[in-house]
C-alpha cells in the first residue's frame, strides 16, 4: 500500500512539475528581460503608459479633425474620409459617383461607394512607432486612425498607390462593414434631426425674447 501511494504521489509530482514548467519559464524570461532594461538603463514597464498614451493620442485627434468628425470617431469607433483626387480601382468606370473610406484603428481602410454601400477594396498600410523603448511599435488606436486621416488628406494618391490592394473581406469581415455603414447612416440621420430640433429650439428662444 505504501508502495503503491509512493508511486502515485511521485505520477502526480511529475505531472505538476510538467505543467508548472512553461509558467517558471515565462516568469524566468520576464525577470531576466527586467535586468536586461535595468542594466541598459530602460525604464521599468509602466502598466498605465499604454492608457495614457491612447488618452493624449484621443486628445490630439480630436484637435485635428473637425466636430463631426471627432464625434463619428467617438461613437461609432471609426471615420469616414471621402475620396479626394485619387479614384479607387473598381470605381473608376463608376463616373460621377463619390467614393469614401472608412478608417478604423489597426485594420486596412476600406474603400465604398456611399450611394450604393458598394464595398470596393481593401488598403493595408502601416504606421509604426518605431520610437517605443519597450513592447510593440504599435501605435496607439487613435494615433492609428490619425496618421491614415492626415495620409488620405495630405496625398491620397500616393497612400492608395503604396498599400497592398486587398477584395474586399480579406481581412475586415463584410458583415461587420456593412454592420459599420448602417451605423453611421443611423448616426448621421440622428445628428440631422438634433441639430434640426436645437436650430428650432433656438428660434422659439428668439422669438419669445423679440415677443417680451
Amino acid at each position: 500500500m505504501t508502495v503503491a501511494l509512493c508511486a502515485t504521489t511521485i505520477v502526480v509530482l511529475a505531472l505538476l512539475w510538467e505543467v508548472a514548467m512553461p509558467w517558471i519559464d515565462r516568469r524566468v524570461e520576464a525577470r531576466r528581460a527586467r535586468r536586461e532594461r535595468r542594466a541598459a538603463g530602460a525604464a521599468p514597464y509602466d502598466p498605465g503608459r499604454e492608457r495614457r498614451a491612447e488618452q493624449r493620442a484621443r486628445e490630439l485627434l480630436k484637435s485635428c479633425v473637425n466636430e463631426e468628425e471627432w464625434g463619428m470617431y467617438r461613437d461609432l469607433g471609426f471615420l469616414r474620409v471621402w475620396g479626394g483626387q485619387s479614384r479607387p480601382q473598381g470605381a473608376r468606370e463608376l463616373q460621377g459617383v463619390d467614393y469614401a473610406y472608412l478608417v478604423y484603428p489597426h485594420k486596412p481602410i476600406v474603400a465604398y461607394l456611399p450611394q450604393t454601400g458598394q464595398l470596393l477594396n481593401e488598403y493595408c498600410v502601416e504606421f509604426p512607432d518605431e520610437a517605443r523603448p519597450y513592447g510593440t511599435p504599435r501605435l496607439p488606436d487613435s494615433d492609428d486612425v490619425l496618421a491614415k486621416w492626415m495620409a488620405l488628406k495630405g496625398d491620397e494618391r500616393r497612400l492608395i498607390s503604396e498599400a497592398n490592394l486587398h477584395l474586399p473581406g480579406r481581412q475586415v469581415d463584410t458583415r461587420q462593414v456593412q454592420r459599420d455603414l448602417w451605423r453611421l447612416g443611423r448616426w448621421e440621420r440622428e445628428r440631422l434631426a438634433r441639430a434640426s430640433r436645437e436650430a428650432s429650439e433656438r428660434s422659439s428662444r428668439r422669438a419669445e425674447t423679440a415677443d417680451g
